[in-house]
Order: C-alpha cells, then structure tokens, then sequence
C-alpha cells in the first residue's frame, strides 16, 4: 500500500463527519415555505377573507340564490292486480264430473250466468237432505197451526203448542242449513230430484281462464277450472320505500308507464296506501286505481309507476357548494367582494347535482358553487 493510499484512506471518516453535519445544519437552519392558502386568506371566526390578489380568487364560482319551480316525482316499480270484488275463480263444490260447458274463453257474462254443470253424487245427497228438510219444515208448520187453533178454540193443550212451537223452529233451522250450499249457487227455487249442478258466475266480466273439459272428474279439493275478472278498472301494487312516504301525504296525481309501450302513458288514483311497513323492504304498499278499457295493463304485468306532487317554490344549489363539518352542512355566503362567512344549511333532497335547502338561507344570497374545498383550511 502506498503512502497516497493511506493518506485516502485516513481522510474518508473525517470528510463523511463534515458532511453530515453540514446537511444537518443545513437542515435545521432552512425554514419551511408557507402553503400557497396561509398567503392567501385570512380568517377570524367564520369570516373568511381573501387577500388581495390571492390566486384562489380566480378559482371560486359565485351562485345567487333563487327560489325555482319545483314538483317532487317519486318513481317506483308497480305489478298489476285485478281488483278482489271483480275477480272470482270459480271452483266445483262438490265432487264429480262435469257434463256440460256453457261458456267460451273471453265470454261476457253476467250474476248468475251459467259457467258448467256437474253430475255429483254429493250433490245428489245435499239435494235430497234439503227436501226432507223442506218437508219435515212444512210438517211442523201445520202441526203448529192446528195446536194453535186448538188452544185458541179452547179444546187445545198449551203444553203441547209449546212444543210444536220449539219443534218448528228446529225444522226451520235445519231447513236453513240444508239450502245454504244450494242457495249460493241459485239452485234452490229451480231444483228438481237428481238434476246435475250449475255453477254460475258470482260477478260480471268475461272469462279470462277456461280449463273446463266435458267429461273430467273433479275431485272435492280440486283448482278452480274457470277465472272470471272484471279489469275495465285494476289495481298496481307499488312500493314506496319507508324513507320516501312523507311524499305521499300531498300527491296530486299518478302516472303509470309500461315497458312495452313507452309512448303510451295512462294515469290512476291513489287508492290505499297501506299503514303496514314490509318490514324486509322497508317499504310500504301503495294501491293505484287505473282505468283500464283498451286492457292495456294485463295482470301480473310490472309497470313504472311515478306519483307527482304540487309545484312548489324550493331553493336548490349546486351540489359541490355544500360542506360539511362534523355532522353539519354549511356553505360559503359572500358578505362583500373577497369575503365569505360560513353558514350552517339544513339540506333535503338531491337531484340533478343539487341540493335542496330547506333552512338556512335565504334567495338573493351569493355563496361560492364551486371551488370551496380551496378553503377547507380554514378556522
């Protein structure tokens, strides 16, 4: 090793040493430069005021405050239902088999128009059950009235009317019992001995669902085998999600739109708005009536439903001129040129990128729409 080597070698710790406490008095001597917003505002309480020209001020955008022409819409998804009173599936009673069809699929009918008749030998049964009870009725009637006669002429006993009195009101019972599943079915005046069932249509409409075949045997508990619906009128079952019914309280109209036909617009009536909340949606079963004579709306169909409200005034701003701070929403009002002082908003809804405020300020007031978040710094 020479002798310039060592002298290297010898001076390398001594050089590192100077060096590293020249960066660290390099360090602690140089002073941090200020962020571009301490020069540029200055605030006392929640004023705050730019300096004069601060680059920020080129970056804000002003909003007046005006009232606007707002009517709340609230949109959901709705299925058509038949309406209960004006819909019946129609079902044997009784077991057996059917004989006869009256009716056609999409046939009008009317109360009491019949649908088919059925060979049933349970109906055979509660045929001959009525008229024994039909007589022993009648039976008793005159046993009545003969002992009343009797008591009344003197020759009678009373005893013996009381009775014929009690057992006029048993048979007049039973005959009740007897006729009521003919009576539903308006088979009692027109009964004769073993004639087959007809079943009616209970309401007015036309036959939607036709599954009667001449000839099958039906079982007690079978499915209806014909639907009859009136859907001249159908309900739409919409959702309202539990957060959106307070604007259900001042709705002035509905408007339903399908799928299939988006040009073709048809409006309805609130007509129940249930007090039962689902408790798995959270949300609440709003009833729309709608005319329906073209049966455009088919049940079971999914819609879309939209509920308007009245026009109201309503302050709406700019979305990106709302702060927060904690759990308060505030914004940037201009006092005077270059200056700002917050204010706390209560806000409502937001559509379209604004905001609605619905306490806090005032129309003809100018706040900062866009850019504010340059002054998020402030205290």
């Amino acid at each position: 090793m020479t002798i310039k080597s060592k002298r290297l070698r010898s001076g390398m710790p001594t050089m590192l040493i100077l060096t590293t406490a020249s960066v660290i008095l390099y360090s602690c001597s140089g002073k941090k430069e200020p962020s571009e917003n301490t020069n540029s505002y200055i605030t006392k309480g929640d004023t705050i005021a730019l300096q004069k020209n601060s680059p920020i001020t080129s970056k804000l955008k002003l909003y007046t405050v005006k009232e606007e022409e707002y009517s709340p819409n609230l949109i959901t998804v709705g299925t058509v239902k038949a309406i209960p009173n004006t819909y019946a599936e129609i079902a044997s009673p009784f077991a057996g088999r059917i004989l006869r069809s009256y009716v056609k699929l999409g046939q009008k009918v009317i109360p009491g128009s019949p649908l088919f008749s059925i060979s049933s030998i349970d109906y055979f049964a509660a045929q001959k059950d009525y008229r024994d009870a039909q007589q022993e009725y009648h039976q008793s009637e005159l046993n009545l009235k003969r002992q009343q006669d009797l008591l009344k002429h003197g020759v009678g006993i009373q005893r013996e009317t009381e009775e014929a009195a009690t057992e006029y009101q048993i048979k007049k019972t039973a005959l009740s019992n007897a006729s009521a599943a003919l009576e539903i079915f308006k088979n009692t005046g027109k009964m004769s001995a073993n004639t087959p069932l007809v079943v009616v249509s209970p309401i007015k409409g036309e036959v939607v669902t036709n599954n009667i075949v001449i000839g099958q045997y039906l079982k007690e508990d079978a499915p209806p085998i014909a639907v009859v619906a009136e859907l001249s009128k159908v309900w739409i079952a919409g959702q309202v999600k539990e957060k959106d019914i307070r604007f259900l309280q001042n709705l002035t109209g509905v408007e339903v739109n399908i799928s299939a036909l988006p040009d073709q617009k048809i409006t309805g009536k609130i007509y129940h708005i249930n007090e039962i909340v689902n408790e798995e949606t959270r949300s609440v079963e709003v009833l729309v009536e709608c005319d329906n004579n073209e049966r455009l709306l088919k049940p079971g169909m999914f819609v879309n439903v939209k509920f308007t409200n009245t026009s109201e005034k309503k302050i709406f701003v700019p979305a990106k001129a709302v702060l927060q701070f904690n759990d308060k929403n505030y914004v940037l009002v201009q006092t005077s040129k270059n200056e700002y002082v917050k204010k706390y908003v209560v806000t409502g809804i937001t559509e379209n990128d604004k905001i609605q405020i619905t306490n806090g300020l005032n129309s003809g007031e100018t706040i900062i729409s866009d850019g504010a978040f340059y002054l998020l710094d402030a205290k």
